[in-house]
């Protein structure tokens, strides 16, 4: 009798530790301070602020800075999608929600992104970190130091995935910022926040904001967070024609109780936004190393730079004046050294050698962006065809198995783990056909070409820069032989010049000799804008644009935005340190 009393206890004992567990939850969640943030996400301009600079737990928003330092190494060609990374012990041990990784395990890292992005498995977010700076604190300084350089002013980060840590806090106003740079400064990897089920290789995974993107009209993602300490958060975006409103709250004490109150304040953003506002998006954050140093690429076999400043070039310092052979020029000179100093002045002048990139990674012009992951869902699963039969097609709808949480919710549950949806291995998506178009190869129907009148002028300074006396008049040349020749450059000296108060120095002389080459760096809206963008790259290259001719060309489809003047070499150098970049380009011109 007393053993079976024994067992009858023991459930008993049981639900009490269950209840009581729920019970510590709830006292939490109570606890847990209430902050929110409403934004233009056109304008960037606030509409409504509750507590939004009050440091706070983020939870599981961390990895939307985790995800946009991926992009950032993905767009420059540090690491690419079909890099395996091996998972360490670290990542492996990390808590639900999680994907299942193992030690030792070999991953692609298109795989941990998804996971991490739609899943927000906390063992994906910590092997990308590890991969690539690493080690989680060399990762989190990096993600420190480029919230400072965005305006995060609030925000201190000690993991990758918002596992709550002392000291790694954030707050409502800087989340929204945070999500502002993620929709506008990789624009072809944001659809990935709004996918509710994706293939992570080894699972397919379900999203944890699923129930908002079908309950609000025009929602797109970004990124839900939960645990105890912080409650439940979620930073929102929701399209409306031109309108695009970003939403923050940290502190719900529920799914559907953070759900409604983002509703409320998107309904409210809406409410106040003006559709004919301007676009103006943030200037993407510099790509930042550990320790706040901020890495310049540079050509092939160069040592990349280290510059421990934060952001781009503010100041155009006034350049000094350029020494010329001409002003070596005196009386005893005689016109083989004239014409020398000339052809010197004349010569292009070989484009200053960039900072060498990290290895050699710049050096390579980068693959085109992966399509897998530039394709918006168009329905909750896309990517497979429910009607293949899973025995004998490989791209068939897999199974997706219910997380199980207690309470319902769609994020990282408060005690145990959400049951991580593991399923067979699946295939990886086939390639998307939404590829970005060719850009049009045409040259520029106005490209520089060398100037006669440019060199006629020279002669012409010349001629009145060297004192008559100083060079005998049989020493002078023959006008008449002079236009016979066949080389680059031609001088007509006359024996009747006046002698000038005081020589003249020739700083720059205008011809494009054989540089009809350029390149463009990108089509947009209006003349204005075309030229700022212009101005902003010749200012951070300054070293191989020197001496191009920046040229707005209208077409059809809006501005181009020209650098015309260049030789081959120094354009397709060019063109491959803006890529490595992010910057668009390509190259204009023809072989001579």
């Amino acid at each position: 009798m007393a053993s079976r009393s024994g067992h009858r206890a023991r459930p008993i004992f049981f639900a009490w530790i269950f209840a009581l567990s729920w019970a510590f939850s709830a006292l939490a969640l109570a606890a847990a301070p209430f902050a929110a943030y409403v934004m233009d996400a056109r304008t960037g301009e606030e509409i409504y602020s509750r507590n939004a600079d009050t440091p706070l737990n983020p939870a599981s928003l961390t990895k939307m800075m985790t995800l946009y330092l991926a992009f950032q190494d993905i767009e420059r060609g540090k690491i690419s999608l079909d890099t395996l990374v091996t998972v360490t012990r670290e990542a492996a041990s990390q808590p639900p929600s999680k994907l299942g990784l193992r030690t030792g395990q070999r991953i692609a890292l298109r795989y941990l992104i998804r996971a991490a992005a739609v899943k927000s498995a906390n063992d994906c977010a910590a092997a990308i970190g590890i991969a690539l700076e690493g080690s989680t604190e060399a990762f989190a300084a990096r993600m420190t130091a480029t919230a400072r350089a965005m305006g995060m002013t609030h925000t201190t980060f000690r993991n990758a995935n918002g596992l709550t840590l002392a000291g790694h806090l954030s707050s409502a106003h800087d989340m929204s910022i945070l999500g502002r740079h993620v929709i506008y400064d990789f624009p072809q990897y944001y659809n990935l926040f709004s996918r509710r089920t994706a293939d992570a290789g080894i699972a397919t995974v379900r999203s944890t904001n699923r129930h908002f993107l079908d309950a609000y009209e025009g929602a797109d993602g970004i990124k839900t967070g939960y645990t105890s300490a912080a409650g439940f958060n979620l930073v929102a975006s929701a399209q409306r024609g031109n309108e695009r409103i970003i939403a923050t709250v940290f502190g719900g004490t529920s799914t559907a109780d953070r759900n409604a109150k983002v509703a409320q304040l998107l309904d409210m953003g809406f409410a106040h936004a003006r559709s004919n506002e301007r676009l103006r998006p943030p200037t993407p954050a510099p790509v930042i190393e550990g320790q706040g140093a901020i890495v310049v690429a540079g050509d092939a076999g160069g040592a990349a730079k280290t510059v421990r400043v934060n952001g781009l070039v503010s100041v155009s310092l006034r350049p000094l004046a350029r020494s010329t052979a001409l002003a070596q020029v005196d009386s005893a000179v005689n016109t083989d050294v004239i014409a020398s100093a000339v052809a010197a002045a004349l010569e292009p002048t070989p484009p200053a050698a960039p900072d060498g990139p990290i290895g050699d990674v710049a050096a390579v012009v980068p693959e085109p962006r992966p399509a897998d992951l530039a394709v918006a869902d168009a329905s909750p699963d896309t990517a497979t065809d429910p009607t293949a039969d899973p025995a004998t097609d490989p791209n068939a709808d897999p199974t997706v198995v219910a997380d199980g949480l207690i309470d319902g919710s769609d994020e990282d549950p408060p005690v145990a783990g959400d049951g991580s949806t593991v399923v067979a291995a699946t295939d990886p998506l086939p390639p998307s056909d939404a590829t970005p178009a060719a850009p049009d190869l045409t040259l520029a129907a106005d490209s520089p070409t060398p100037s006669v009148s440019g060199v006629q002028q020279l002669a012409a300074t010349i001629d009145t820069a060297v004192p008559t006396g100083a060079i005998a008049p049989e020493a002078r040349p023959d006008p008449a032989p002079a236009a016979a020749a066949t080389g680059p450059l031609m001088l007509a000296a006359s024996d009747t010049t006046a002698a000038s108060a005081g020589p003249e120095v020739i700083s720059r002389v205008s011809t494009s000799g054989g540089r009809i080459w350029g390149i463009n760096v990108g089509r947009y809206n209006s003349r204005f804008e075309a030229e700022k963008a212009l101005l902003r790259i010749a200012l951070n290259e300054s070293g191989i644009l020197d001496g191009s001719l920046r040229k707005v060309m209208q077409k059809p489809g809006g501005y181009d935005a020209d650098f015309m003047g260049l030789d081959r070499d120094t354009a397709d150098l060019a063109c491959r340190r803006l890529q490595a970049r992010g910057t668009t380009c390509f190259m204009l011109g023809t072989e001579g």
